[in-house]
């Protein structure tokens, strides 16, 4: 549970990133009270977990999916549940850029104060073959064109929902620019928000065997969140994101239940509790949550943690893991030195070649013709 440490502002100045989280501190859901969330494929999966959350606390949620059925329906049960008619869902097909558009418009006339809190790019699919890396019908006289609806789903998609909401949320009326005075905030305070969520994977952070197209997509939202660390907060926006390892979703094949057969999946309870965390400490920007089975472990003199066996003083029992925070000085210092050489010699190039052009220039002017 690594954190950045206190030169992080210096040394990565370029970026936006609050102090570590303590997953041991209370979650105070109920600061989604009055917020307007959006949430892209709400309608299963963690979309509709985070939805039933947030809406229990008394956020406003409007979904989006290409499933009405499962929209409708949902919106209908949690209307009931929370007694709130400020819940709604509206078709959207993040893979249409006027879809998203119409979306992000009508969720806009259906919030109760006219604007959108947060907005959380959650729509996904795993690829349903495995033809990318492995094409058929090699006998063909042409190869066949691969099917990249992963691509355009979870990657496209969220660029699709981040630009949007990058258009949306700084325009959310009284809303307060991420990080101005949310650590003064009384316990029944509930201020405008400015948040995006995206969600992403432990394929973010590592490839999945047989997934080539899932892992390149989410690794694509790992590097949208690292970039807008840098970006989103001139606009006030805060930015966050989860990397959930295998969770018993419907997003999980068949095929992929087989192989972990066995294995210790995380759970959807703490999927959800880690977005919510996000979602409801408008402190917190830039920070990465991997979300993993519930494991026990010690911390060494090293500072290293090591699984346990036993459940003892000495042993905690963990799932939420920080990712991506000392990356920032690292990374930055990195390229800050290779950049630095490769200015040095592009100034030092242009000199010479300034230089040469002179010489040449003096050249042409004496030279007495004959």
């Amino acid at each position: 549970m690594s954190g950045a440490s206190s030169n992080s502002y210096s040394v990565a100045h370029k970026a936006r990133q609050s102090r570590p989280i303590d997953p041991s501190e209370p979650l105070n859901i109920s600061r989604v009270k009055g917020k307007t969330i959006l949430i892209t494929g709400g309608a299963s999966g963690f979309g509709a977990s985070f939805f039933r959350k947030w809406a229990a606390a008394g956020a406003d949620v409007i979904i989006g999916d290409v499933d009405e059925n499962k929209g409708e329906s949902i919106v209908r049960e949690v209307r009931i549940a929370t007694d709130n008619e400020h819940h709604h869902f509206v078709r959207c097909d993040v893979t249409d850029w006027q879809s998203q558009v119409n979306f992000f418009k009508e969720a806009t006339k259906l919030s109760s104060h006219g604007g959108i809190d947060a907005v959380v790019a959650n729509a996904g699919i795993l690829e349903s073959n495995h033809t990318f890396n492995n094409p058929k019908n090699l006998d063909m006289l042409d190869p066949p064109k691969p099917d990249l609806s992963v691509i355009e789903v979870n990657l496209v998609g969220v660029l699709y929902t981040t630009h949007l909401a990058l258009f949306y949320l700084p325009r959310n009326p009284g809303s307060e620019p991420a990080g101005s005075n949310s650590s003064q905030l009384k316990e029944d305070e509930s201020p405008r928000d400015r948040h995006l969520l995206l969600i992403g994977s432990m394929a973010s952070l590592y490839p999945i065997p047989l997934q080539t197209l899932y892992g390149t997509s989410k690794h694509g939202v790992l590097g949208l969140f690292r970039s807008l660390r840098s970006t989103a907060f001139t606009k006030g926006v805060r930015v966050n994101l989860i990397c959930p390892y295998f969770v018993e979703t419907g997003i999980l094949t068949p095929r992929g239940r087989a192989v972990l057969t066995g294995a210790t999946l995380a759970k959807i309870e703490d999927v959800v509790e880690a977005a919510s965390r996000l979602m409801a400490d408008s402190r917190i920007n830039g920070r990465n949550l991997v979300v993993g089975p519930r494991i026990r472990v010690v911390e060494t003199e090293e500072g290293e943690w090591q699984f346990s066996c036993e459940e003892n003083a000495t042993s905690t029992e963990v799932s939420l893991w920080e990712a991506n925070t000392d990356d920032l000085e690292n990374t930055d210092f990195f390229m800050r030195r290779i950049v630095g050489i490769m200015n040095a010699a592009h100034e030092m190039n242009g000199w010479i070649k300034w230089t040469k052009e002179i010489v040449r220039a003096l050249l042409f002017t004496v030279k007495v013709p004959t």
